[in-house]
């Protein structure tokens, strides 16, 4: 199986031990991705991924290799400390060049059979807005299936963390790591996944976008062709 985590920080904290605590426990090969280490740029709403090619995008040759690991993964893995309530903004960053893959764009047949988890820390709260933060485009990406895990350490960094919490935190690893391995390979999208789909399917036969209409078309989602079968 293979794992990509991508760090929505540079440092080793929580969230950090958290994210690879799973990834050992889940199994198989991992790759490790920090933000804004790796990757840094901030969008610059162009839009030309959307109306044209992502290709075309300034930054794509930079993030080439971050969506080569996701592409290939079975399970993504997106970990941030809380930031004021949300996700970093280097995760926040590094999402925004994803919206050309969003349902009503263009989304990659392979995440439609694809695991995501989504994990934060704080040391109080904020943990349910910055995972929503996050799978939020794991959603819209069409990953079938999506874990949030949060956790409030009460603590600034892991050493921090009294051996009680730690407990629990592997706890529910465990349980979620155990989850993932039994559907790994034998999954589809939810209801709600494959619902949304029909919808952006109904605009793309109607069309509002030419890149978007012809790489629809060229998969055949327009028709009978479904990115999970």
């Amino acid at each position: 199986m293979k794992i990509v985590i991508i760090h929505g920080q540079s440092h080793k904290g929580s969230t950090y031990h958290i994210a690879h605590l799973l990834g050992e426990k889940i199994g198989g090969e991992i790759t490790e991705f920090f933000l804004p280490k790796d990757f840094g740029e901030m969008c610059l709403g162009c839009t030309t991924c959307f109306i044209r090619d992502e290709h075309k995008c300034p930054h794509y040759e930079k993030l080439a290799p971050l969506t080569r690991a996701m592409d290939e993964a079975d399970v993504i893995i997106l970990a941030s400390p809380v930031y004021v309530y949300h996700c970093s903004g280097s995760m926040k960053a590094f999402l925004d060049h994803y919206g050309y893959r969003w349902m009503v764009h263009r989304p990659e047949s392979s995440m439609f059979r694809k695991q995501g988890v989504c994990i934060s820390t704080a040391a109080g709260a904020g943990m349910k807005s910055t995972n929503k933060d996050m799978a939020d485009s794991l959603f819209f990406w069409g990953v079938a299936k999506t874990y949030k895990f949060g956790m409030a350490v009460a603590a600034v960094n892991w050493d921090g963390v009294d051996d009680k919490k730690k407990q629990i935190i592997e706890k529910k690893l465990t349980a979620i790591a155990k989850k993932i391995r039994r559907k790994n390979g034998n999954i589809k999208p939810s209801v709600k996944t494959r619902g949304m789909f029909s919808i952006m399917r109904a605009l793309q036969k109607r069309g509002f976008n030419q890149a978007d209409m012809e790489y629809w078309k060229e998969k055949g989602w327009t028709e009978k062709k479904r990115p999970w079968k």
